[in-house]
Order: structure tokens, then C-alpha cells, then sequence
């Protein structure tokens, strides 16, 4: 008994385009057609149809069957690169279920970087402004540097810190600059244990120029004018503490 190409098609549990594209390609014979002119596919087509399904399946380009099927110099490599991918795509899946179940848990994880998801819970009290900076660090800052950032923030949150975040806009010059001179043994402290605060682009995965365009317009779309201000104050206070040590 023979069959035609759709009743091939369904046996194999593919498309009778499928088929047809098959034979454009090489990868699957012609049969020789009965006398009303019609393909008339056997056995041989239909396990030789399932065979390259079969390797379809696993992900195989159809470029690379030949090869395989005939256990040449390059399957082996074929089939390596082939079984990384699948384990670098089964990776990213698992990493994006974790980053999925953390956001269940806690739906402001999605504010913050994805390596932070393990913090989640503890910044719950986070504002805003330094969520969406976090998110704008991470498109610049390496890896390492992101990490000193997450070590940081696993700290516990100063007073002083809780004062400059709910400065409002309207503060006062005196108290900008008493915040600014409270803030900075914090500053210091904090460029000590991590160098890289002092000098972002020292620790960018970006070009300076690109970096500083990124925190430049991050600072200012996310703090208000006092608090900025605050920030130009303790930055000149760290310039006069270097020019005197120099």
C-alpha cells in the first residue's frame, strides 16, 4: 500500500507544505509518481520523514541533517554546539522561573535589578528614586560593582541616609547644608569599603562619556533640587578634604 503526500503527512504528523519544502531542500526523496500522476510515498518515506522530524525536534538545522545522518567528521561538533545551547537555553529558563517566583513573592522585586532578587524582601522600604537608579546602574556598572552595591544595600539604612530621602524640594539652604556635612563621614565611609562610588566609570561596562550620561541624567530625573543640591555639597566637601591631603 502506498500513500499520498497529505496522508504522509498526517502518518508523520507534520504539514503537507512541510513535505513539500523537505523535497525542495534534498532532504527527502521524490517517489515515483503512479500513472495518473499523483506521488505515491511508501514505508522508506515515511520512516525517513520521521527520522528528520525526529532530529528537528531536538533543535537540529535542517543544513546540518545531512551530516549527522551520515556521521561525518563535523556531527560530533554539530551536535555539541547544539546540546550548549540547549543547556544555556535551559539555564535562562530556570533563571527566569527564579526571577518569576521572586516576583510572586514580592511584586516590588520587579523594581530592582534581577541579581538582587535574593534582597528583595529586605528593601521593601527602598524608595523609589533609588529603585529606579539601581535599574538604571545595572545597565552600566559591571557585574562586581553591582554586587559591592547589593553588599551595601544589605545594611542596615542610617538615619541620615532616611533624611536625605525624604528631603523635600522646598528645604531650606541651612538644612541642605547641614544634611550635606551629616552626610559625609557616611560617603566616605562608603567609598572606602567600595573605591569604585568615588569614580563610576572606573567600574562601567560602558565608555566614561556613556556612564556619566547615565548617572548625570538618572540623579536628576529621579532626586529633587534640594537633594541634588545636597549631593554638589557633600561633593564639594570631598574635594576640599583631597585638596587638603594633597
Amino acid at each position: 500500500m502506498t500513500w499520498s503526500t497529505s496522508q504522509l503527512a498526517e502518518l508523520a504528523g507534520t504539514t503537507l507544505k512541510t513535505v513539500r519544502h523537505y523535497h525542495q531542500i534534498g532532504l527527502l526523496d521524490e517517489p515515483e509518481r503512479a500513472a495518473n500522476g499523483y506521488k505515491r510515498y511508501g514505508v522508506q518515506h515515511l520512516v525517513r520523514l520521521l527520522r528528520i522530524r525526529r532530529l528537528v525536534d531536538l533543535g537540529l538545522p535542517l543544513s546540518a541533517i545531512p551530516s549527522v545522518e551520515a556521521a561525518d567528521d563535523s556531527a560530533e561538533r554539530v551536535l555539541r554546539v547544539l546540546d550548549a545551547e540547549l543547556a544555556a537555553s535551559i539555564e535562562r529558563q530556570q533563571r527566569m522561573r527564579r526571577e518569576l517566583a521572586a516576583i510572586l513573592e514580592n511584586r516590588a522585586s520587579i523594581d530592582l535589578p534581577a541579581e538582587f532578587e535574593t534582597l528583595a524582601d529586605g528593601l521593601d522600604d527602598l524608595p523609589e528614586a533609588q529603585r529606579a537608579l539601581l535599574l538604571a546602574y545595572s545597565s552600566i556598572l559591571t557585574p562586581s560593582a553591582m554586587s559591592a552595591i547589593q553588599e551595601q544595600l544589605s545594611e542596615p539604612r542610617s538615619d541620615v541616609a532616611a533624611q536625605f530621602e525624604a528631603l523635600p524640594a522646598d528645604a531650606p539652604e541651612q538644612v541642605r547644608r547641614q544634611l550635606a556635612r551629616r552626610l559625609l563621614p557616611e560617603v566616605r565611609r562608603q567609598q572606602e569599603g567600595h573605591p569604585f562610588l568615588g569614580d563610576l566609570a572606573a567600574s562601567s561596562r560602558r565608555g566614561g562619556a556613556v556612564t556619566r550620561s547615565v548617572v548625570a541624567q538618572a540623579l536628576v530625573e529621579f532626586y529633587n533640587e534640594a537633594q541634588l543640591d545636597v549631593l554638589r555639597h557633600v561633593h564639594a566637601l570631598l574635594a576640599e578634604d583631597e585638596a587638603a591631603g594633597a
